[in-house]
């Protein structure tokens, strides 16, 4: 499939009200729950933390530390992609497939268009931009915690803002976007499969966007785990 999509182009004056018809499908229309989502489990990460902090050995600091790791490492590349999986997969596999049901394809290949190319090479372009996503979701999970530990009385500003700071290894970000890079391919790769060549009628579309779900899913966790090994230890 993938050496069909970058093969025989097609024109860019299409590809590119395709691409950003998909930047807005895709992108902008992920932002509400990618924001809702990042803040409140940023705010629960630091909570948990700061409950769980009961020796008073343990330094204050250590909650914007803790929250940190966990927002920059995991939560915003990893935990928001399998989100992303279930809004963004489902959409894009819903929409090829109900293409293939209603023969749309069909119309596209007897046209002498590439319809690989048509359908997915924009939505790669599109999800190329993920990373601002994830960015953005970085901020706002440390923003939310730095809300729930300041206002619910557990850490001082000067106490959480010292533990962003303590012990930073920038390469930790670096790892964070080669995972997000690797997770946009695969949520752009993967439902396009299930949705391009799914059989039947529009009972099977359902059925195509949940099992292109869970196995964007499983390859995401996988190569989360791959790429955290090649890169962390």
């Amino acid at each position: 499939m993938l050496q069909s999509v970058f093969s025989k182009m097609t024109k860019w004056s299409m590809l590119r009200k395709l691409i950003f018809k998909d930047i807005d499908d895709l992108i902008i229309g992920s932002m509400g729950i990618v924001c809702f989502i990042s803040f409140f489990v940023g705010g629960v990460v630091s909570i948990q933390t700061a409950l769980n902090m009961n020796n008073p050995l343990i330094p204050k600091y250590l909650v914007g530390f803790a929250t940190r790791q966990s927002v920059i490492l995991e939560f915003a590349p990893t935990f928001i992609s399998i989100i992303m999986a279930g809004k963004v997969g489902s959409f894009i596999t819903s929409s090829i497939g109900t293409m293939r049901v209603t023969e749309q394809i069909d119309a596209l290949e007897v046209m002498g268009v590439n319809s690989l190319n048509y359908l997915v090479f924009p939505k790669i372009i599109a999800l190329s931009l993920y990373p601002f996503v994830i960015t953005i979701a970085m901020f706002l999970g440390i923003f939310g915690g730095w809300l729930a530990s300041i206002y619910g009385g557990f850490s001082t500003s000067a106490d959480f803002i010292q533990g962003l700071q303590i012990e930073f290894i920038p390469f930790h970000v670096t790892y964070a976007f080669i995972k997000t890079f690797v997770f946009a391919f695969v949520l752009a790769t993967i439902p396009s499969f299930y949705g391009y060549y799914m059989k039947g009628g529009a009972l099977e579309v359902g059925k195509a966007s949940t099992t292109s779900f869970v196995w964007t899913s499983v390859v995401i966790i996988l190569i989360n785990y791959l790429i955290t090994q090649l890169l962390l230890t």
